[in-house]
């Protein structure tokens, strides 16, 4: 059973302002009737204002009406038990190949051959809804490399820009460099201590103006670890002249430098020949990038200022009806 908790005011100070009403009409207190028609004669009066019967209930309701407006002032708040904060601090951009060897349909997703762009998407789509808490981020990179999602909490902004993307958008080449240069510019001038980059690739570097060994340089000095996924089975049968032939679709992946990347920046390579072998390169990138246990406890705060304030406007309207009532009845 939840535990019961009184409103709190975020503003109580406002309250000292509930005797002004009473504080003015004591301070501008109207002159005796004599004295404000200035009478020439000094001993005439005049006969007493007969007091209206229903003065004082209008009376006692404007001071009730006031009473609300001075409370929905002070910010009355219903706070909440505390709820663990679920952000990690950490910021994680994704770069993800779109050259045109991404179309290489060498991958089987629930049984059926698709393209190794088509197996990133669905995977690395679960990847980033596990990481729920981390600021994320999407670089695509073909011939260039474009930041196409700033760094964000919202995990499904993420997704729908790698679901819009497709092969071949960002060219048919493969700037590994540049894919590398774009993420460390956006992570170095973050304050967050983990920064962290997960690049998938099918190729070597053959575009771009900066080179990879420039660029993990680059990453290792702004403290970003890069970890690196090369895809692409190393079987497929093709059609020859003679029928069938097996080639190996993966001879272009330079191994050999995604992982000196990795290495350089205390990062990972891992090798993902199929569908299996990138989730588990994913899963392995959440083992070694956990999430923190316990975040910061926060508060939630819930806002209750629109029930006293709909009660005073209540009560005002119903003072002015009573008195527009009222002087109908004396003008009839």
């Amino acid at each position: 059973m939840p535990e019961f908790t009184w409103p709190e005011f975020a503003w109580p100070w406002v309250a000292l302002l509930l005797p002004l009403p009473w504080l003015l009409r004591r301070w501008l207190r109207p002159l005796p009737p004599g004295q404000a028609l200035h009478l020439p004669h000094p001993g005439v009066a005049l006969a007493a204002i007969e007091r209206r019967p229903d003065r004082g209930a209008a009376g006692w309701w404007l001071a009730l009406a006031w009473l609300c407006l001075v409370v929905a002032a002070a910010r009355p708040q219903w706070v909440g038990p505390p709820q663990a904060q679920q952000r990690s601090g950490r910021a994680m951009l994704l770069a993800i190949d779109l050259s045109g060897s991404m179309r290489t349909e060498d991958m089987q997703l629930a049984g059926q051959d698709v393209s190794r762009f088509e197996a990133v998407e669905a995977i690395a789509g679960d990847f980033i809804t596990r990481r729920a808490g981390d600021e994320l981020g999407l670089v695509l990179f073909g011939s260039r490399a474009f930041l196409v999602t700033p760094l964000t909490y919202d995990l499904g902004a993420v997704r729908a820009q790698l679901k819009g993307a497709a092969v071949g958008l960002a060219g048919t080449e493969t700037a590994i460099g540049d894919a590398i240069a774009v993420a460390v510019k956006r992570l170095a001038g973050l304050p967050q201590q983990a920064r962290v980059l997960v690049l998938l690739t099918d190729g070597v570097n053959n575009a771009g103006s900066i080179s990879p060994e420039q660029a993990a340089a680059a990453a290792k000095a702004a403290g970003v670890r890069v970890y690196t996924i090369g895809v692409g089975a190393t079987q497929m049968r093709v059609p020859d002249f003679f029928g069938m032939r097996l080639v190996n679709p993966s001879a272009d992946l330079d191994e050999a430098m995604l992982t000196r990347i990795a290495n350089q920046t205390g990062g990972r390579f891992f090798r993902a020949t199929d569908t299996h072998a990138l989730a588990d390169a994913y899963r392995a990138i959440d083992a070694l990038e956990p999430m923190p246990q316990h975040g910061p406890v926060l508060r939630p705060r819930h806002e209750l200022f629109r029930w006293p304030l709909g009660a005073a406007v209540l009560l005002f309207a119903l003072v002015l009806l009573a008195r527009a009532g009222a002087m109908r009845e004396r003008t009839a």
